[in-house]
């Protein structure tokens, strides 16, 4: 199943729509243009040695956890900060979400600004979804070196397996421009370029 699946299912794309003056197609457009970069950033902590899946489970938690998710659900306008948080941790500059989103503008349509408030909430639903998922079943002794069980199961669902396993290349492989299976390390090379 891929995440945009979960998140329509779970009413996420459904408040953010709400939230943001979208319908729910300019939604998921917007989300599908997005999340490869967000799971991108979350597999990069996951590999770094210093975080690895304990540390990003941890940091999951630290930042809110399953919360997150439900802060976006909730009627109420979400806090964006929270979101901008979780962005902070993955992505290391607010260069790179900026970046992120005008790329997504590019490829959808869709206003730079309305992607860029998009952007913290999808990066809340994603570590709600992380965190209920990953205490869920997490693995009485993960493989090291791996992403095995619990969030590293997830994680490698969520992003498709290897680089574009199973899925339609789409904007995650466009994005991954040395083929790697991780679009943010591009992204991230962009945004550099960019501030140069």
């Amino acid at each position: 199943m891929q995440i945009t699946d979960i998140l329509s299912q779970m009413g996420g794309l459904q408040s953010v729509a709400r939230e943001l003056g979208l319908d729910e197609a300019q939604a998921a457009r917007g989300a599908e243009a997005l999340l490869p970069a967000i799971l991108g950033g979350f597999k990069r902590q996951a590999q770094a040695p210093e975080v690895g899946l304990d540390g990003l489970g941890g940091l999951l938690g630290q930042l809110g956890g399953a919360g997150l998710a439900d802060e976006v659900l909730a009627p109420q306008p979400t806090d964006l900060g929270r979101g901008n948080e979780v962005l902070g941790q993955i992505f290391g500059s607010k260069d790179v979400s900026r970046t992120v989103a005008g790329n997504a503008a590019a490829q959808t349509g869709l206003d730079a600004g309305v992607l860029k408030q998009m952007l913290p909430m999808l990066a809340m639903l994603v570590a709600g979804v992380m965190s209920r998922q990953g205490g869920a079943s997490a693995p009485a002794a993960p493989q090291a070196g791996s992403l095995g069980g619990g969030l590293g199961d997830l994680l490698g669902g969520l992003l498709g397996g290897g680089a574009g396993a199973g899925r339609p290349g789409g904007l995650a492989a466009m994005l991954d421009l040395d083929g790697d299976g991780n679009p943010l390390d591009d992204i991230l090379q962009m945004a550099g370029k960019a501030l140069r």
